[in-house]
């Protein structure tokens, strides 16, 4: 059997194990090692798996991943998410639509710190859920804004998602963050923008809240000044120089860890809990990026990135067209699979078509996290919305696909807005 016919056999197997519900990481790993050892014989493929094992869990370029998921679960289990939605509703709660708006602005502050999507819309299930519902916003709604809101913590630094895009691309870390805060903040304001309209479109179907006196949206104000540190910490550091992204997640950790001690919003239970989440997560994640190395020898060996870089590059149909067929690819998958597993099985395969089309590595990033974040609510899986009905079992999941339609058509705007400006993500990076 020629290289080819054992590369789509591979495809073919990868793709049913993952259907019968095989792990990512698990299924990536098995093709991987079983198509080298076919093609290269079983002892060599035994042993990229103990090389490729013990160079990931101890390389510490690979720290940036457990570190930054640490600081995450310090801040959410000491209550930070609910001092940046008290103090996002206290100004903004007065608005139509007001408490989606906090919603949203707390949700991009969440993010800031937390750095995961599921993680985000998991604790907004539980924070802004039942104020919504409590000042009779629709399940429809409320739900449809939190599952956007979520999808923020993929995009807004510190990303895992782009730390591990930079890891496996060898791409630079601090550049990635930095060029992720710009289109995060277009969409927050987008997300925002789409709320306002909504309410003007459909006036009686969001109610406007009273507005807070000074006095409560200043002490609101008070609280969050440990999370506005936080990040201002992490990522002015990594901006300024003064950290590598590496040392940026462990000082964000310890921040994280200190600022909870010392005010008091950590127990010894709440410290316990944060270690085993990030340790659950970091095995989870580590798992998809060693089962996704094996993978990548696999493809080295029948050599799949050159051969589809020049079937692509051989259409005639232009860079921009290449550029398209390659987001459809990624929508289609969107529905399939979750973002990391998504983007560690596809990047080695796509990277090189994009550096010959000469588009900008750091842009490219930025385009395939927006576009894994549209995956995290587009149907049929939509990691967000399981995330969502876990939390909230009284809500039907198509009651929460129809809410988050409106936020699907501004992402597919924001990504467009980014494809023709580059610029937009490019702004930042070019200036550290």
């Amino acid at each position: 059997m020629n290289t080819d016919l054992v590369a789509i056999f591979g495809f073919v197997t990868l793709f049913v194990l993952m259907l019968l519900r095989v792990p990512v990481g698990m299924a990536m790993g098995l093709v991987g090692v079983s198509g080298f050892a076919y093609l290269a014989g079983g002892t060599p493929a035994l042993k990229i798996v103990g090389h490729t094992t013990m160079r990931s869990v101890t390389d510490m370029h690979f720290a940036v991943v457990p570190l930054f998921l640490l600081m995450g679960s310090f801040a959410s289990n000491s209550g930070m998410s609910r001092e940046i939605f008290r103090a996002a509703n206290a100004y903004l709660g007065h608005l139509r639509g007001g408490l989606g708006i906090a919603t949203i602005a707390a949700c991009g502050g969440f993010a800031a710190i937390s750095g995961s999507s599921v993680a985000t819309a998991a604790t907004f299930s539980r924070v802004a859920y039942p104020e919504m519902r409590r000042y009779g916003y629709p399940q429809t709604f409320a739900t449809g804004v939190i599952a956007a809101g979520g999808t923020l913590g993929v995009m807004i630094p510190p990303s895992t998602v782009l730390a591990i895009y930079g890891l496996i691309t060898e791409q630079d870390i601090a550049k990635l963050f930095i060029a992720g805060v710009v289109p995060g903040i277009l969409a927050i304001v987008m997300y925002m923008a789409t709320i306002v309209i909504v309410g003007r479109v459909r006036p009686g179907y969001l109610p406007a809240g009273k507005p807070a006196p000074w006095r409560e949206r200043l002490a609101a104000m008070r609280d969050v000044w440990a999370t506005l540190a936080l990040f201002l910490f992490v990522i002015g550091g990594i901006y300024g120089g003064l950290f590598t992204p590496t040392e940026a997640a462990g000082m964000g950790a310890a921040g994280a860890f200190i600022l909870s001690v010392v005010r008091r919003r950590l127990s010894a239970a709440d410290i316990l809990r944060s270690l085993l989440e990030a340790t659950r997560t970091t095995a989870a994640v580590f798992t998809v990026l060693i089962g996704a190395l094996l993978f990548g020898y696999f493809l080295t060996i029948t050599q799949v990135p050159q051969k589809v870089t020049e079937f692509l590059v051989g259409l005639g149909i232009g860079h921009y067209g290449v550029l398209a067929l390659i987001m459809v690819m990624y929508l289609v998958l969107g529905t399939l699979m979750d973002a990391l597993g998504m983007i560690i099985l596809t990047v080695p395969i796509v990277f090189p078509v994009i550096k010959e089309l000469g588009f900008d590595p750091i842009w490219f990033g930025i385009i395939i996290v927006m576009v894994a974040e549209l995956g995290l609510i587009h149907p049929p899986v939509g990691m967000n919305i399981f995330v969502i009905k876990s939390v909230v079992e009284d809500v039907k999941i198509s009651t929460i696909f129809y809410g988050v339609l409106p936020f699907i058509l501004t992402d597919l705007l924001r990504l467009v807005i980014l494809i023709a400006f580059p610029m937009v993500a490019l702004w930042l990076p070019s200036h550290m």
